[in-house]
């Protein structure tokens, strides 16, 4: 019979990739295997409680940020940014999504929080990349694969930001990203502190998420895995070591994809997140009606009609895609989570209770799963 130990380690076998770690979990039963090393060299072993740069498995953690302060009064869904996020106050947007970016219009409306949570705000990559106000997004925001210690701290980056038009109307499409960053910011003006505290407050101490941040201490750093691409020749090459971009804190604490986390750590969010905002102990964190709105699919059929380079045919609630059929082995309607570029993923499904987290170190080469991601779901739905 085919373990998760086994699962894992045909990649990591083959030399494709150093390591990984992955949970599978439904009810009280629980299987963890952290297969290969830490590093290429293999000179430190994969342990359950190694550290990973988990980028976009960030966003789920984001919204559900964004939700407490729903749920505190502090804002609504329906209100326009403008007033924390004055360069946004007035948004203009291309006249056609291929025209020169100096070629705009004024937005028909204000981009409201919920814009930002169902990444419909106007920003955002679509399928082409190759759009003249998409190529803003890379060059001015550094948005794309994380690099913490180079982007501008949150008030220059905002400042960027108002320079850079709409792709589209707010409201109108899905755009992957861009929102999630956005809403660190928010978070962080909204709550007059800045994001990597009120993160640590509202979810990671009471979630005793202790590994979880947007840098790695000294002291832990050697339990911080090495991350890698692809070289030329089919092995991992290295991308950024343990004391690299990850050892000091970021300027700009990316709520699109800045955290490094376990799989432990990831696993009591995703709990919280399936006791409907009860943290282990009693301790209610967010509200059900939040948790339910985070977790159930958001778009219309045109605009997941739309999305198909990103989601697959997938919905999308706030902060994580939604499955609405079983278009995979591995899809179970109403599974929420998200896949992170850096060779991670981590997925909750509120009808069963089962949550399944990989953490890899291999940078994917682009938005379609890769080889390991996928062969770890369909170990998983058989479990």
């Amino acid at each position: 019979m085919t373990t998760l130990h086994d699962t894992l380690e045909k990649h990591v076998g083959n030399g494709s990739m150093p390591g990984a770690v992955g949970l599978v979990a439904r009810g009280d039963r629980i299987e963890v295997a952290a297969v290969g090393s830490t590093d290429s060299e293999g000179t430190s072993p994969m342990a359950r409680d190694s550290i990973f740069r988990i980028a976009s498995m960030t966003k789920p953690v984001t919204a559900a940020a964004v939700m407490m302060l729903v749920d505190d009064g502090l804002i609504a869904l329906d209100d326009p940014v403008g007033p924390w996020l004055p360069e946004l106050a007035e948004p203009k947007v291309v006249r056609t999504p291929a025209g020169p970016v100096d070629d705009v219009v004024p937005a028909v409306r204000a981009i409201t929080v919920a814009d930002l949570l169902t990444f419909r705000a106007g920003y955002g990559f679509p399928s082409d990349f190759s759009l003249p106000a998409v190529g803003l997004l890379f060059s001015e925001l550094r948005q794309g694969p994380p690099q913490p210690q180079r982007v501008a701290a949150p008030d220059a980056w905002m400042a960027a930001l108002s320079r850079i038009p709409l792709l589209h109307q707010p409201g109108e499409v899905w755009l992957y990203n861009t929102c999630s960053d956005i809403l660190g910011v928010l978070i962080a003006r909204v709550a007059g502190r800045p994001l990597p505290e009120f993160l640590a407050e509202r979810l990671f101490e009471p979630l005793a998420m202790a590994d979880t941040g947007f840098d790695v201490p000294a002291g832990k750093l050697d339990r911080f895995t090495g991350y890698y691409g692809t070289g030329p020749t089919g092995g991992p090459e290295l991308i950024d070591a343990p004391d690299g971009q990850w050892s000091s804190p970021p300027a700009f604490p990316s709520g699109g994809g800045g955290l490094v986390s376990t799989a432990d750590d990831w696993y009591a969010f995703a709990r919280m997140l399936l006791a409907e905002g009860t943290a282990d102990g009693g301790q209610r964190l967010l509200s059900p009606a939040s948790v339910r709105l985070m977790t159930t699919d958001q778009l219309t059929p045109a605009q997941r009609a739309a999305s198909t380079l990103f989601l697959e045919g997938q919905g999308w609630g706030f902060g994580g895609s939604v499955d609405v059929a079983a278009i995979d082995p591995w899809n179970v309607p109403g599974r929420y989570g998200w896949v992170g570029g850096t060779g991670t993923a981590g997925h909750l499904t509120p009808s069963t209770g089962a949550v399944t987290i990989l953490l890899g170190q291999l940078a994917m080469t682009g938005p379609t799963p890769p080889p390991v991601m996928r062969d770890f779901w369909r170990y998983a739905a058989d479990v």
